[in-house]
């Protein structure tokens, strides 16, 4: 299949912020967008697309008035249902692939993929009943981590087991599903890699980047990670190792954890750009939503490279006065190196993600600094 060229239409499952960033850099190219999504018209995707459909991802009819109005299909999340993957596969390209969709979105089978391929993970094991439980946290020890198999994500679904903790009354919220048991990892810091994979299997990735999060969400991203090159190496395999396990086309993020030996392992994959991604928009050559546009419509990916320090910070919903009630943003936006981004929701909520903020500096200690003197000049803007 020949590249997709300017103005052919990319569709996009879903219409959250994901989409509404990949939107805009499709636009800004002269691609045409169609958005597919159960969420109500006006989306933050929708608002910037040439097509929304807006209806339920099992309706066959919306799909496929949807998939005649597309060369192309990607996903900005991946909680969609698989006879909806499956459709769309039938009728045209979906990049990233149903396999690496339907992989991802459930942790048991993530977990499965990365023992099967030699990846490495945290040692877990799969329970469906109480006693399974009880066997687990045996063979894992204590602390462990309780999490469910499917649609978890932001510390949802989530449930520390430490010495004290009655397993009966843990295993409560999981009954009735499959459950995933990970032993504790004793990680000195969170990191992420962001990177794309092209049709031909090419590979472009982003740096390594340091994660800080509050209440299990994303809170601050430092870019590049303050952390070994030896750690850098490690993370960069990782990556490189699921995306061809994959046989992943777009752009992913894989999430891992750093121990205190230095050691590197996958904590989870997201199939889609990502939130510890964002500062590539302002720091990097190609940003992750321009090298999504280029994989997706078989394009060759564009230079990765950050060209400047940033430190990223997410906006939710908790730093709202009230739900239609906007902060004062003059403290972000009168700093002469913060590049704001609202993503366009018509409501805030607590622990919603409503937007972030990139610094950029002559170094990470200078954008740290920065992003401290804009909190210090606005307190609400710590959440």
């Amino acid at each position: 299949m020949p590249p997709l060229l300017p103005p052919s239409t990319i569709g996009i499952l879903g219409g959250g912020q994901l989409g509404r960033m990949l939107a805009l850099e499709a636009r800004r190219s002269g691609y045409r967008v169609a958005i597919y999504t159960d969420e109500p018209q006006g989306c933050p995707a929708g608002q910037f697309a040439d097509i929304e459909i807006n209806a339920s991802y099992d309706d066959p009819a919306a799909l496929e008035r949807f998939l005649s109005q597309v060369d192309v299909v990607t996903a900005e999340f991946e909680n969609i249902p698989d006879a909806c993957l499956q459709a769309v596969e039938a009728m045209k390209p979906l990049r990233p692939g149903r396999k690496a969709i339907y992989t991802t979105q459930h942790r048991e089978r993530e977990k499965l993929f990365l023992r099967e391929n030699g990846i490495a993970c945290a040692e877990f094991r799969i329970v469906e009943t109480l006693a399974q439980l009880e066997a687990a946290v045996a063979e894992l020890g204590r602390p462990c981590v309780i999490k469910t198999a499917a649609f978890g994500y932001d510390g949802k679904g989530q449930a520390k087991v430490n010495a004290d903790t009655d397993l009966t009354t843990a295993w409560k919220p999981f009954e009735g599903h499959h459950a995933v048991v990970e032993q504790w990892v004793p990680f000195v810091c969170e990191v992420s890699v962001v990177g794309a994979r092209s049709v031909d299997g090419r590979m472009a990735v982003h740096g390594v980047v340091e994660n800080q999060h509050a209440h299990h969400i994303l809170d601050v991203t430092i870019a590049p990670a303050r952390v070994s090159p030896e750690v850098v190496d490690q993370a960069m395999e990782l990556w490189e190792a699921v995306a061809v396990g994959l046989d992943y086309v777009g752009t992913m993020a894989v999430e891992l954890f750093v121990t205190a030996e230095g050691h590197v392992m996958v904590n989870e994959v997201a199939p889609r750009p990502h939130n510890s991604g964002h500062y590539t928009i302002d720091a990097c050559v190609t940003n992750q939503f321009q090298q999504q546009m280029r994989a997706i419509c078989g394009l060759s990916l564009g230079d990765p490279t950050q060209h400047t320090p940033a430190v990223m910070v997410n906006l939710l919903g908790d730093v709202w006065p009230s739900e239609h009630v906007h902060p004062d943003w003059a403290p972000v936006l009168n700093h002469p190196r913060a590049k704001l981004h609202l993503y366009g929701k018509a409501s805030a909520r607590a622990k919603r993600k409503m937007g972030h903020y990139t610094v950029l500096g002559g170094s990470i200690e200078e954008a740290l600094e920065a992003v401290e003197q804009v909190r210090a000049e606005h307190s609400s803007l710590r959440g």
